[in-house]
């Protein structure tokens, strides 16, 4: 029987956060089997259920993760959805965020609910498009967390290579005048999915692809060392809010630093995305990571795949789940516990 539970965890900046904990209750009994005749665990696939944590990118909740969150719980495994805020059952925030926003408190409000309170030993993370963007800045910010997570499976996630063509170029320039004078995207309208998002969350994304980097918009190159992010950079967040900007000889460069993520990625690509995470911008950003034994695919017809994909399709789709969602399944299983 499939069970979801709802935990709000509060941000250091006080803001709700949504977790979603996906998983089959029946298949979850049969993982605290012990066989009597020795007392150890039964030895059937039940007993490899793993912790997985899942995120959405923009313009989504957690209907984006919700479907292959069922279908790993059916295996066995443990699921946690995290909603960004302002996103399904998330607290609106009175002051305005970005990606960085999101990286910053929400991730870390919710892998301390993850690993402090629930005790978990190990965590696999499964992530839409702005969510393995989210991520990655979480990672850096926050290292001692990498050697704790398993593997990472990234569908669609490009921060700095939109820009492939002059067209998309252009249509990035335009996305960013409309959202300046109109204030935000209109998602529900462009049945880009449920969430509206404002002109300041997108803004990041616009200047990331527009400049062809990966700078923080509050962290400062002196505000970050091997352990992580200094206190002093949360009052430099507190000025952001406050529209003071940093120059960029004094941004974070979180590109520079994504090396150091050694964990296992999966990184998938879908052809028929040719905007917002083409794939030659999704094979940019996994190049970055620099880890042998990482592994990139772009799923398209000419590959020998059921369809071509898009941004949405290349997670939920019938023929993803058909093709896909058994490969992360076999990424998660060859990196568990």
């Amino acid at each position: 029987m499939m069970t979801e539970n709802l935990t709000l965890v509060t941000t250091k900046d006080n803001v709700q956060i949504a977790i979603w904990e996906i998983f089959d209750s029946q298949k979850t009994h049969q993982c605290s089997n012990v066989d009597t005749n020795n007392g150890s665990a039964k030895n059937d696939t039940a007993n490899q259920g793993q912790n997985i944590f899942l995120t959405h990118g923009t313009f989504s909740d957690k209907k984006t993760c919700l479907r292959i969150a069922e279908y790993l719980a059916e295996l066995g495994h443990h699921c946690y959805i995290m909603e960004w805020r302002g996103h399904g059952a998330s607290a609106v925030p009175k002051d305005k965020f970005n990606f960085e926003t999101v990286a910053t408190y929400d991730f870390a409000a919710t892998f301390d609910y993850l690993f402090n309170e629930l005790k978990l030993s190990n965590l696999h993370c499964v992530t839409h498009s702005g969510g393995g963007a989210c991520l990655t800045m979480f990672l850096i910010q926050n290292p001692h967390y990498i050697a704790k997570i398993n593997s990472l499976s990234m569908f669609a996630c490009q921060v700095y290579g939109a820009i492939v063509n002059p067209k998309n170029y252009f249509k990035i320039v335009a996305a960013k005048l409309f959202t300046r004078i109109f204030g935000y995207i209109p998602a529900r309208k462009l049945n880009m999915g449920p969430i509206n998002e404002s002109h300041h969350t997108m803004n990041q994304w616009y200047e990331w692809n527009l400049r062809k980097n990966f700078h923080s918009h509050f962290i400062k190159q002196s505000d970050i060392d091997a352990a992580g992010v200094k206190d002093s950079a949360f009052d430099n967040h507190n000025r952001q809010k406050n529209a003071i900007q940093l120059t960029d000889d004094d941004c974070f460069d979180y590109r520079q630093h994504m090396a150091k993520i050694t964990t296992p990625i999966y990184a998938i690509s879908a052809k028929g995305d040719t905007f917002i995470s083409p794939s030659q911008g999704c094979q940019s950003l996994f190049n970055d990571f620099s880890n042998p034994d990482n592994v990139f695919r772009e799923y398209s017809i000419i590959n020998g795949d059921l369809d071509d994909y898009t941004h949405s399709r290349i997670l939920n789709s019938r023929p993803a789940a058909k093709e896909i969602w058994p490969t992360v399944t076999a990424w998660i299983d060859k990196h568990a516990n």
